[in-house]
């Protein structure tokens, strides 16, 4: 099977641990980008980088490129590519543009201009036209516009974005993106090495993430379809394959993710989730509020959750966040704690020095991902006992 060039889309900060994804799981000329990482590899490899690939949010193909002067110079050299042997007129499918060039200015219009070179080109040639279907497409197409007016046409070799993982039915009030979750979890460091525990878990997003990457188990192992199944020279047995190799790479964990919620209704939510994902053997949750836990072992702890922002729960956000400092300190000793937030005011109040501060967004929310060591006795103590 031949090599071709694909492109995996990722969050802002994220561009870094994709590449590492990519690199052990065999893909070559690998090339980080903004919110991106471009690499290639063969069809199984495709069929790879969507099932395993904690990060990405879709896997493009791109099959066509162009330098563009006008409207009529881009509807005429959209028209002109060989559209009948991507697709049949039976079949249905949508176009998403994005622009980074000052000649368009309304992604709208030269999404519609786009169809219509399409539907035009399949009509002339096969007296046919092809159904839009902006939902459920059979091929989904995107064009992005440079700055320097070149034009790049892919295909989603994805369909829904990756961080509909298939085990989340269940959601609370401002669940978190799954890629975003993992994504958090691998520039953490956190591998397995530990329990885990998420004191205000919601939906179970972190807890159930955590298990996966714990036990290298495929991220998108759950999800019911992806676009590539839908396209004519989809390999079933070669999906299959991979997906059995992919699954054989499963380990056992040693250790135990614990979660706990203040909301009974978010503890029913995450045990339905974390029973979705077939992990309940190794994740429990309980009612609890952080606020008045402790630490349950002596061992080492690992801890990362989503706190609310004061954005749609109400809270007294400066008070909040300093009694998330207040329980760390006092009954988290020898744990690395680590949250995500975009209320940068009330982080100032936790009272604790970070570690780490990585810059984040949680949707358009620009936000702070912060590591707090919480030492057994104090740092002077620990670097003594060091010595």
């Amino acid at each position: 099977m031949e090599n071709f060039p694909m492109v995996a889309k990722t969050f802002f900060g994220f561009e870094e641990i994709l590449e590492k994804e990519l690199q052990i799981l065999g893909a070559t000329q690998i090339q980080k980008g903004v919110r991106s990482v471009s690499f290639s590899g063969d069809k199984g490899f495709m069929y790879k980088a969507n099932l395993c690939l904690r990060t990405a949010l879709k896997i493009l193909k791109p099959i066509h490129s162009f330098r563009v002067r006008n409207e009529k110079d881009y509807y005429q050299k959209l028209y002109q590519y060989d559209w009948e042997q991507l697709l049949s007129p039976t079949q249905t499918f949508a176009v998403e543009v994005t622009l980074a060039t000052d000649l368009f200015h309304h992604s709208q219009y030269m999404t519609l201009r786009a169809k219509d070179a399409i539907v035009d080109k399949l009509r002339a040639t096969t007296g046919k036209r092809p159904n839009v279907d902006t939902l459920h497409p059979d091929i989904q197409l995107f064009i992005h516009i440079q700055s320097d007016n070149q034009v790049i046409v892919s295909l989603d070799t994805s369909g829904a974005s990756l961080h509909h993982r298939g085990y989340r039915t269940q959601t609370n009030i401002a669940p978190i993106n799954e890629v975003l979750a993992a994504g958090i979890l691998l520039l953490s460091g956190w591998k397995g090495q530990s329990d885990f525990l998420d004191p205000m878990c919601g939906s179970g997003t972190f807890l159930i993430e955590a298990a996966m990457i714990a036990c290298n188990i495929p991220a998108s192992l759950h999800r019911k379809e992806f676009a590539f199944e839908k396209w004519t020279d989809y390999d079933v047995d070669l999906f299959e394959t991979i997906f059995d190799s992919s699954l054989a790479k499963a380990k056992e964990f040693n250790y135990h993710l614990y979660g706990h919620d203040k909301a009974p209704s978010a503890v029913t939510k995450a045990k339905e989730n974390i029973k979705n994902a077939r992990l309940t053997e190794y994740i429990t949750v309980s009612q609890q509020d952080f606020f008045k836990t402790k630490k349950e072992k002596e061992t080492s702890l690992f801890m990362a959750f989503n706190p609310p922002y004061g954005e749609r729960l109400e809270i007294n956000p400066q008070l909040f966040y300093s009694q998330i400092g207040d329980t760390l300190k006092q009954h988290y000793p020898n744990t690395e704690a680590w949250f995500i937030t975009s209320n940068l005011e009330a982080l100032k109040h936790v009272g604790l020095r970070p570690s780490h501060k990585i810059k984040l967004f949680n949707g358009k929310l620009e936000s702070r991902l912060v590591n707090y060591s919480i030492y057994e006795g104090s740092k002077k103590a620990k670097h003594n006992l060091n010595q």
